[in-house]
């Protein structure tokens, strides 16, 4: 029988079965197979894996890339056979304009790559890839056209009882990776709703959707285009591109021969049955963003999909008993910034440590103590899109909230993960401490900016001007990228690496109140005004504009200067035009 057949496996009993071969399940049985000497059975119910259909969600970021390059080893097959990306994007419309040009429009973006290798993933390539891999490995045996599955959970400490097709196995752990099929969730009742109502259409085109493309201007003028000057010449429809209105974003993805393009909105926002297929989303982002019809109406459409409602919760995820989920099996929040793939990094590494784990208390020590990062990692997510999602029609509300989130991500995401450090458990109880000390200020944050949000789009716009803005002129963000380089660090190092960073993060979080309080209060000064700045509350702050009035009122007059080590005046093109001395970034 040819290795890696389910035949040649019948009459063994397995370390691990993994239920679905899609990316989570694909991700650690490679893990696993790399990291252990487990035997695994992957269990699908597609037999002709990936499948007919195109898959969704081909956005990495630094997390996941690194995860996908370097944990897993697949760097060289990412390299040749997907598209290198550049980082993510952000536009909006113009007013007063007719947006039909890719120029008309605001953006706000990272000119630098990433120091991190991230890509734009044709997910079906990659996870054809991955079973391929996986399947020359004795270790693995792989069952596709599963059918009648049936999983019985030990309660007594023996082996798992998993049948199909009038076969039966046994095996130590059991982890679900079905995606929405959530065989264990609701095999065990662990469902659990969340606050996020959002929906999601979204489709593939033949060919590249080059958005620099559209435009009236000729090749050479979208060639020395001055803004060139603050985005530099790297190839922009490299860029994850995000279209952005109110409580919605446009994707457009490339991939080798087509273009990945969706829409998410929150449903109060936009109704579902405006946007219920692949061509009424390209009509309805034709009409939101013109400049699109110049190019969508002609496009063909190769597959598509949809969801009405696509977020959600689980009261848990991994036991002691020897059973997990992973990916979509679990939770899902909501694919702005890509955190699906980094939540499936995550979660993996995490499993493999609790099935490596021979010893029974340790175990249950072990599995309560994961259980709770990875309902802290979903968590921390979740009032970014539950609360602030309205700042997406706003570049400058947007640029805020981003740029803070971003910041938190490459420090309390990104640099524990390239340390190892995410299953070590003395780390990770002083990093849990720390990032909990964050929750309130996060909080206050987004409610704060959806406000602030709220409160100018009832104003007229002041920027008449395309207005390009490169996220890392926040210091605090581009200080926070440096912590990609922080590599090889003992778990006392990376503790003070991220103590530094929490305070650079406190102080972000008060320069970010500050600069809506200059915007409100059309006064610059009070960006620099020391005993104000001082006074703000990071975890209690509420927009109430005669309140915010009120409370600068007794400081106006002071001349002390607040002892910034940022920038408070890199968001110039946003503030009251009188002109104070700048700080600079040290």
């Amino acid at each position: 029988m040819e290795p890696g057949s389910l035949e040649t496996g019948l009459n063994a009993n397995f370390d691990v079965v993994i239920v679905g071969a899609g990316l989570a399940g694909l991700t650690l049985a490679r893990q696993l197979l790399l990291q252990t000497d487990k035997t695994i059975l992957l269990l699908d119910k597609k037999s002709d894996l990936p499948g007919r259909s195109q898959k969704v969600g081909e956005s990495l970021v630094q997390l996941s890339g690194y995860y996908l390059s370097k944990v897993l080893d697949l760097e060289e097959h990412l390299f040749v056979n997907h598209y290198l990306k550049y980082n993510l994007r952000f536009q909006w419309k113009t007013p007063g304009r007719q947006n039909q040009d890719f120029e008309d429009y605001n953006a706000s973006f990272i000119r630098l790559g990433s120091n991190i290798a991230t890509f734009q993933l044709d997910r079906n390539v990659l996870e054809a890839h991955l079973l391929e891999i996986n399947r020359t490995d004795p270790r693995l045996t792989f069952a596709g056209g599963v059918k009648d599955l049936k999983v019985r959970l030990s309660e007594t400490g023996d082996d798992h009882e998993i049948s199909f097709g009038g076969k039966t196995m046994r095996c130590r752990w059991v982890v679900d990776a079905s995606g929405r099929g959530a065989v264990l969730k609701r095999t065990l009742a662990l469902e659990a709703a969340n606050p996020i109502r959002h929906g999601a259409t979204w489709c593939w085109v033949e060919g590249l959707v080059n958005v620099e493309k559209l435009t009236s201007r000729s090749l050479r003028q979208v060639r020395i285009d001055r803004r060139r000057q603050k985005q530099g010449n790297y190839p922009i429809f490299l860029s994850t591109n995000h279209f952005c209105g109110e409580g919605q974003w446009f994707w457009v993805i490339p991939l080798h021969g087509k273009t990945s393009l969706g829409l998410v909105y929150d449903r109060s926002v936009v109704s579902p049955d405006d946007v219920s297929n692949g061509r009424k989303m390209l009509d309805y982002a034709c009409r939101a963003w013109p400049l699109f019809a110049r190019d969508l109406p002609k496009r063909k459409i190769l597959d598509e999909g949809r969801f009405f409602d696509f977020s959600y919760d689980a009261r848990r995820t991994i036991s002691s008993s020897r059973w997990a989920m992973t990916g979509e099996a679990g939770r899902f929040s909501d694919p702005l910034y890509s955190p699906g793939s980094d939540l499936i990094s995550i979660y993996n590494t995490l499993i493999v440590e609790a099935i490596l784990t021979p010893d029974a208390a340790a175990l249950e020590r072990r599995c309560g103590f994961y259980e709770q990062i990875m309902r802290v990692m979903y968590e921390a997510y979740v009032p970014s899109y539950a609360v602030s999602y309205d700042c997406l029609g706003d570049q400058e509300a947007f640029t805020l909230k981003y740029t803070w989130e971003l910041a938190v991500y490459f420090g309390f995401y990104v640099m524990p993960f390239l340390n190892d450090l995410f299953a070590d458990g003395e780390f990770m109880r002083f990093y849990l401490l720390k990032l909990a000390s964050l929750g309130r200020i996060n909080l206050t944050l987004q409610r704060f900016l959806s406000a602030f949000y709220n409160w100018k789009k009832s104003r007229a716009a002041a920027h008449p001007e395309p207005c390009c803005f490169d996220f890392y002129e926040l210091c605090p963000l581009r200080e926070s990228e440096k912590m990609f380089y922080q590599v090889g660090l003992s778990r006392e190092e990376a503790d003070q690496v991220l103590e530094g960073h929490l305070v650079r993060l406190k102080e972000f979080a008060r320069y970010i109140l500050a600069h809506v309080h200059a915007v409100v209060l059309g006064d610059r000064r009070v960006l620099t005004n020391s005993p104000f700045v001082s006074s703000l509350k990071l975890r209690d702050t509420v927009f109430d504009v005669d309140r915010m009035r009120a409370a600068y009122a007794p400081f106006a007059e002071s001349d002390e200067i607040y002892p910034w080590t940022l920038n408070a005046f890199a968001l110039e093109a946003f503030l009251p035009a009188e002109r104070m001395r700048e700080t600079a970034c040290v």
